[in-house]
């Protein structure tokens, strides 16, 4: 390979300024990460990089503040809320979206292809503007000249109404990403399995829905991070007067730190708790998480 013909990110300084660029991110990172397993008078009295250089902070780092934190401050009860949000809030629209996608990949009917422009322009929706009628609705119900279409189901404070609300904001995307998936399988299978009389059942759970376990799992990894991450949903749906309702997001940004934020330290801690699962659900299905979202860009 030629001096010309090389990679720019082959060549000495593209790595060099590559390198800079990921020291810059990581350089905060670490620092933060440090902070964490530091008691509160030690953070008072020096900076981190000041007890890195002289070597202090190796003989002063602890695991009190993750004690306190996830047991005295009962951020466990937390995780138990926010896995009880979040697995039913990435199930419910990958199961609906999956049908859906299914549908306008593969049959016809009438309306498809505007039906289907709807979903992608409710993506474009902003999650702000529906929060305000999605807690009259789940508070009062709907009626439609005098007649109750959705009856007051008083669904405020509960996890229902995030399961509800997480659904539908997520069920655009997936529709459209599971769709665009779909249309890149073999289209020559499923016509096969219509030919052989198979029903549009069958040919969903028994050839389409194995095929499509990336894009799936993209998704589910996509909404996963997002639901579990959400601040705004949960405090709007769920409360944020009630410890019992608390998820990490909420319970991390209340975090006793005292009058005047002497003890933010517990914060820093609380976050790092609080990443750890994002971190093993995307390493874990990361593989799934690139091939599902490109899987429908070059054929569809």
């Amino acid at each position: 390979m030629t001096r010309d013909s090389q990679k720019w990110y082959d060549k000495p300084v593209s790595k060099l300024i590559l390198i800079t660029i990921a020291l810059t991110w990581f350089f905060p990172i670490f620092g933060f990460v440090l902070s964490s397993f530091r008691p509160g008078e030690s953070i008072k009295r020096t900076t981190w990089w000041d007890a890195l250089f002289t070597g202090e902070i190796w003989s002063e780092l602890t695991l009190q503040n993750y004690s306190e934190i996830f047991f005295a401050d009962g951020l466990d009860r937390s995780f138990y809320n926010s896995f009880a949000v979040t697995i039913p809030s990435t199930i419910i629209p990958i199961t609906i979206a999956a049908f859906a996608a299914y549908a306008f990949a593969f049959m016809e009917f009438k309306g498809k292809n505007v039906l289907f422009l709807f979903v992608v322009a409710s993506m474009i929706i902003p999650l702000q503007m529906s929060l305000v009628p999605l807690l009259q609705l789940f508070k009062s119900g709907a009626e439609v000249f005098g007649v109750t279409i959705i009856p007051a189901l008083d669904l405020n404070g509960t996890f229902v109404a995030t399961w509800f609300a997480h659904t539908g904001f997520g069920l655009p995307l997936a529709t459209f990403l599971l769709r665009d998936f779909m249309m890149g399988l073999p289209r020559s299978v499923i016509e096969s399995a219509k030919i052989d009389g198979a029903s549009n059942f069958t040919t969903f759970f028994k050839l389409v829905l194995p095929l499509s376990v990336a894009g799936i799992a993209a998704f589910g990894t996509f909404q996963f991070l997002w639901v579990y991450n959400d601040f705004l949903v949960a405090n709007v749906f769920l409360g944020i007067y009630r410890p019992e309702n608390l998820v990490v997001t909420s319970h991390v940004s209340q975090l006793a730190v005292g009058q005047f934020g002497e003890a933010w330290h517990l914060r820093t801690s609380g976050a790092i708790i609080s990443m750890i699962v994002p971190l093993i659900v995307f390493f874990s299905l990361q593989r799934f998480f690139i091939r599902g979202l490109i899987g429908g860009a070059v054929k569809g």
